[in-house]
């Protein structure tokens, strides 16, 4: 078996599900929640576990290239800057709030992915982060700080 980038790529894949799935089981539960069917432990097992049978899939299933062959023709630069990107989001989240990080990390996203009509990006972006706080804030009663700067 060679290793070409797809079966690098599921092993990867494999790792981190498998990882997610053992810290799954450190998730704290309400006394009581051990009978309940959804717990806050369902979830990540869910999601463990498919990415497992994923990975698997693609590590059997994998292109038979050899690794390295399709590398010099990728695109470096646009994942490099989504990579930054949501390392400034998960930074700005907390100070700048869920709205308006989201909002920038939307835009900018797309904008490094190559769009750049700005009426696009404020049609797509804007309705969806106010359509989607509605949804965690109004019908599932989340919590979401308004962020440090506008909160004291």
């Amino acid at each position: 078996m060679t290793l070409s980038k797809e079966r690098i790529g599921a092993l990867f894949f494999l790792f981190i599900s498998i990882v997610y799935g053992y810290l799954a089981s450190e998730i704290k539960l309400y006394p009581g929640d051990e009978l309940d069917p959804m717990t806050a432990q369902t979830l990540p097992y869910v999601l463990s576990g498919m990415g497992i049978v994923f990975s698997l899939f693609l590590l059997i299933s994998g292109d038979h290239k050899e690794f390295g062959s399709g590398l010099a023709h990728l695109n470096w630069k646009p994942v490099i800057a989504l990579m930054l990107l949501t390392l400034f989001y998960g930074f700005s989240l907390d100070w700048l709030g869920f709205l308006i990080s989201t909002t920038v990390f939307l835009i900018a996203g797309f904008r490094i992915l190559g769009e750049k009509r700005i009426k696009i990006l404020l049609l797509v972006a804007v309705p969806f982060v106010f359509i989607f706080w509605f949804g965690l804030t109004q019908l599932l009663d989340i919590y979401l700080a308004p962020g440090r700067i506008f909160g004291s």
